[in-house]
């Protein structure tokens, strides 16, 4: 199993900036390398949806809603995945969770908020 920690969540205003950390304790790195991970997020009273992927190999695809604004990375030896979040919008409100595809199957972490607020 991969045990997914998000933290980075918090209260910020339109236009600013968060980041976010999922981190995989649990995990060697030689593993933690292998997995396709990724960002979703689900708004108050909507569906998870969605926010950016970072494949094995370092591939990197975005939400349209995001493009431009937030980046995801991810650092094997700190087994460690970021999301980089610039000019957040009031839409941007949301638990933003964690994703790690493993070869016994797809894991979550816990959630972290975040709320776009004035």
């Amino acid at each position: 199993q991969v045990y997914l920690v998000e933290s980075g969540g918090g209260l910020v205003q339109p236009g600013g900036s968060l980041r976010l950390s999922c981190a995989a304790p649990r995990s060697i790195t030689s593993t933690f390398s292998g997995y396709d991970m990724g960002w979703y997020r689900q708004p108050p009273g909507k569906e998870r949806e969605l926010v950016a992927l970072h494949s094995s190999g370092g591939t990197k695809t975005y939400a349209d809603s995001v493009k431009g604004r937030f980046t995801v990375s991810k650092n094997n030896s700190r087994k460690v995945l970021y999301l980089q979040m610039i000019d957040l919008k009031h839409e941007g409100t949301a638990v933003y969770f964690c994703n790690a595809q493993a070869t016994d199957g797809s894991y979550w972490g816990q959630g972290t908020q975040v709320a776009v607020a004035s």
